[in-house]
């Protein structure tokens, strides 16, 4: 008798190399069509379509048709989420069975992990935030202290507003697979790295997750955080 959700079948859709190629592709939050994804995997077309096809049912991608294309993305920051958790329970393994890093250097400075910010730059702003008591992180949620308010709502981000329209998750920790420290995610983490984007203090670098910081992010992060400019 089964109890519980079949771990075992998510385990076999992400374990193949062809789709774990795209769901890695898709972590930034963006939506991509099926030939770039068939390109990221290294497969033929038909190949990816019936990846896609799986990992659509199994609710692990969302699809929207716009012209002739049809686009995928992940279907929330959950599958996000999870991605990164097996990516960080990778690093840790055995060095033979540990993933080839892509992107060398640039992701592991700065990243998108979905829909928030991941790489030192996340983990340096996370740290920020608690050593001034801006957030109090526990293992499994996270709060936004008064003085965090003010202090978010000095960079653009109102926390009142956010808590208000958002049905998911509002504050967390995230593990961070390259640093194995966390780096803040949920709303509070999407809505730092929209404003990031918004205020051109980074930047995506093309087909890749790593996004570069801009000398105006340099100087943000620094006033902002406390970070030293070595982005």
């Amino acid at each position: 008798m089964r109890a519980g959700p079949h771990i075992s079948q998510i385990a076999t859709l992400v374990g193949d190399p062809a789709r774990a190629n795209m769901l890695s592709a898709l972590m930034d939050g963006r939506a991509l069509t099926a030939t770039e994804l068939a390109y990221l995997a290294g497969v033929t077309p038909q190949t990816a379509s019936s990846h896609l096809s799986k990992l659509a049912e199994a609710e692990l991608l969302s699809q929207a048709k716009q012209g002739r294309h049809r686009y995928y993305r992940l279907a929330s920051p959950l599958v996000g989420q999870m991605l990164e958790s097996i990516m960080a329970v990778a690093e840790t393994g055995p060095a033979r069975y540990r993933p080839h890093w892509k992107g060398g250097e640039a992701l592991r400075a700065a990243r998108t992990c979905y829909d928030h910010l991941a790489g030192r730059l996340a983990v340096g702003i996370a740290d920020a935030l608690v050593a001034h008591g801006h957030i109090v992180l526990a293992d499994d949620g996270g709060e936004v202290t008064a003085a965090g308010q003010m202090h978010l709502a000095d960079l653009g981000i109102d926390i009142g507003a956010i808590a208000a329209r958002q049905r998911r998750a509002f504050c967390r920790p995230c593990l961070d697979w390259s640093e194995r420290r966390p780096h803040l995610a949920g709303a509070v983490g999407a809505a730092l790295c929209a404003r990031a984007f918004e205020l051109g203090w980074i930047e995506r670098i093309k087909d890749s997750r790593a996004v570069s910081v801009t000398r105006a992010g340099s100087h943000g992060f620094a006033q902002a955080f406390g970070l030293q400019p070595l982005y």
